[in-house]
């Protein structure tokens, strides 16, 4: 056996190592290679995202207008804080502790808080963002004083703010500290009125451990500019709601109240108010009850304002007629239950209108039973019950009816008095639109206009007709008998002087939402009207929930919808059947004819004219067909005015006028 020398064998060893390492050579140079060639695209990118990301900053929302232009919701630019930890823990002459007992009574922040932030690794950390404008030029002025400016600085960034505070807050809603709209129309719109996520961003590069670095951050994207929404609501009419529903609130200790206001023809919304409420500029202090918009989330027993409705379907279906005649026994039973009227009374031989003017329970039990629970109901459905609206805010209920194969004749007795059933106050101003309207109903909508960003307009929001839940002969009638509840009947506390309202009272016990049953001493108390009868220009519900002491609705409900119809009549310039033209000759007054022209369509901004010694209504007619807001203080003749006479205003300015005897 030969054997090999030991110089050979390292020979073979040293050309066996050689060929391994050029062989993984070849092979390292071929990945390089391919990763120079092929991959350089990839690698690129990713190197990119590992040097550089996104920060969300707090962008512009668009605007929120009334239906004149007034602004409801706006976007305001203010200072939010900023730090630069690497560099100020590299300050040997910088106290941190002393720097955090300095701002912290002027930021709200605690010492340790802002120490913890002082202390974190990189190189930009928020320390407070969409401060108020004191506060930021007390700190600017520190930052200059105290030479801090190496280490903290300001980003501007957009906070929503809302000019009239409380005003239709529940509908509006708000945003939160984080951005990020979270109830009412600010959440339904967000889309809308905050387009692009891109157009809210600032780009800064980051280090190894992915901390921002604060000289970095580039200026932000341009934003392309956002849309703004006009709303059906009038910021007047608004106004004049809600301090009516403010004074009966307090008037009557109740826990809550809803006041809408409806065009019957369009089904704009014209002024949508909820208590309680809370400024949106501050929701922080409120509680989560206060957010709620009632008007289309809660449902309720509608008590009597449900009995026109029962009336219309009765005629219209031809199980009754405006001259039957039908004797009240004061009780009369179904299913073994007792149905009494309110008072306990009976009145003997009744008409309908009757029956409708002084609410009787027995009356409308009695027309229900004939009419019978399936009719009932399919009337009901046809009016709006039982299902949403479709109105472009959040949450809406959709109510409660029997299921008419389910009914024995006590559910049929008390659907017919507006118990057993539920409701939103938003159905039922919906389902009184077809008996103003002359039997066509109309969908309640609150939004008129999106708008691009440079005003032209994106979309119209129009009239919807959503059916003809009765004739017009049939819907007139029935309105001519609510007319008469309230010049002669229950709500006769709802009467408007110089107009005839039609409408209806409705008080009903609370529902027991844990045990069922009803709740002991506790009521709705509400009414539901239109006006003028002529020709209806606005719907109104009151409702009031659980007012102390005297709690019918109309006693309680009714003056409320008196109060608020009565400036809208006036604001709207229509004219009161007592008032006449005041003569030209009089001292300074005017008559129709006389009255300055109006400004042409698409004339923004014109004068004002000298409005001394004209009646409320003319004013308020000329100011509205203007399109401009009125404010009226005191009644007779005006003789004062803001802005002057001859001054310049704009298509929603609010013109504030005072009226005297004198």
């Amino acid at each position: 056996m030969k054997m090999n020398s030991p110089r050979k064998i390292r020979n073979n060893r040293a050309k066996w190592l050689l060929g391994f390492f050029l062989t993984v050579m070849v092979i390292l140079i071929g990945r390089l290679a391919y990763v120079q060639i092929f991959d350089h695209a990839r690698y690129v990118a990713l190197a990119k995202n590992e040097v550089e990301k996104n920060e969300e900053l707090y962008s512009p929302r668009g605007t929120i207008y009334d239906r004149n232009g007034n602004q409801l919701a706006i976007s305001v630019m203010v200072k939010s804080l900023y730090c630069d930890p690497a560099t100020l823990n590299k300050q040997k002459n910088i106290n941190k502790i002393e720097m955090a007992e300095i701002l912290s009574p002027i930021l709200n922040i605690s010492e340790e808080e802002l120490l913890k932030k002082f202390s974190q690794e990189g190189r930009f950390v928020w320390i407070k963002r969409l401060m108020e404008p004191e506060e930021a030029l007390k700190v600017e002025e520190l930052l200059k004083s105290k030479g801090w400016e190496r280490f903290l600085g300001f980003r501007e960034e957009s906070k929503r703010y809302y000019p009239n505070g409380r005003l239709l807050a529940n509908v509006i809603g708000f945003v939160g500290v984080d951005d990020k709209a979270l109830d009412g129309l600010e959440l339904y719109l967000g889309d809308i009125l905050k387009r692009s996520k891109e157009a809210n961003s600032v780009r800064m590069r980051i280090d190894a451990k992915g901390n921002p670095i604060m000289e970095s951050a580039l200026t932000p994207y341009k934003s392309k500019g956002e849309n703004s929404v006009y709303l059906t609501i009038d910021q007047t009419i608004q106004f004049y709601a809600e301090r009516a529903l403010d004074r009966a609130m307090t008037k009557t200790k109740a826990q809550g109240g809803i006041i809408i206001v409806m065009d019957p023809k369009t089904g704009e919304i014209l002024a949508l108010g909820n208590r309680p409420t809370y400024d949106p500029n501050h929701f922080e202090k409120a509680v989560e009850k206060d957010f709620k918009n009632k008007a289309i989330t809660d449902i309720y027993e509608p008590g009597s304002t449900f009995k026109p409705i029962i009336a219309a379907a009765a005629l219209d279906a031809g199980t009754y007629s405006t001259e039957t005649v039908w004797h009240d026994p004061g009780k009369i039973w179904a299913s073994g239950h007792a149905i009494r009227n309110w008072d306990d009374g009976a009145y003997g031989d009744v008409k309908l209108v009757d029956i409708i003017k002084y609410s009787i329970n027995t009356g409308f039990a009695h027309i229900g039973l004939l009419t019978g629970g399936k009719t009932l109901t399919e009337y009901a459905l046809k009016f709006g019950f039982g299902k949403p609206t479709g109105i472009e805010l959040p949450g809406e209920g959709a109510g409660i009816l029997f299921n008419p194969d389910d009914m024995r004749d006590i559910d049929v007795a008390t659907m017919s008095i507006g118990q057993s059933i539920a409701v939103t106050p938003l159905q039922m101003l919906q389902a009184y639109s077809a008996l103003a309207n002359g039997g066509q109903m109309v969908k309640p909508h609150i939004l008129r206009t999106v708008n691009n960003p440079d005003g032209s307009v994106n979309k119209v929001y129009e009239t919807e007709y959503v059916g003809n839940p009765v004739s017009k002969k049939v819907a007139d009638e029935v309105k001519d008998m609510m007319e008469k509840e309230v010049s002669e009947g229950g709500g006769i506390n709802a009467r408007v002087p110089g107009y005839h309202m039609g409408g209806k009272t409705g008080t009903a016990q609370k529902i027991d939402p844990v045990k069922g049953g009803y709740l002991e001493n506790e009521y709705i108390a509400s009414f539901c009207g239109f006006g003028p009868t002529e020709d209806p220009r606005a719907i109104c519900l009151v409702v009031l929930d659980n007012p102390r002491g005297v709690y019918y609705g109309g006693q309680v409900a009714a003056p409320v919808f008196k109060e608020t119809m009565g400036q809208i009549m006036r604001y709207m310039g229509i004219p009161a059947m007592e008032e006449k033209r005041i003569s030209s000759a009089g001292a300074g007054g005017y008559n129709n004819d006389n009255l300055p022209a109006l400004p042409g369509k698409d004339q923004k901004a014109f004068l004002l004219p000298n409005f001394y010694g004209w009646s409320i209504r003319e004013v308020g007619e000329w100011l509205y067909k203007a399109g401009l807001g009125f404010q009226p203080d005191g009644n007779g003749s005006a003789d004062s005015q803001s802005p002057g006479a001859g001054e310049t205003v704009q298509r929603g300015d609010n013109i504030r006028v005072h009226f005297s005897d004198s």
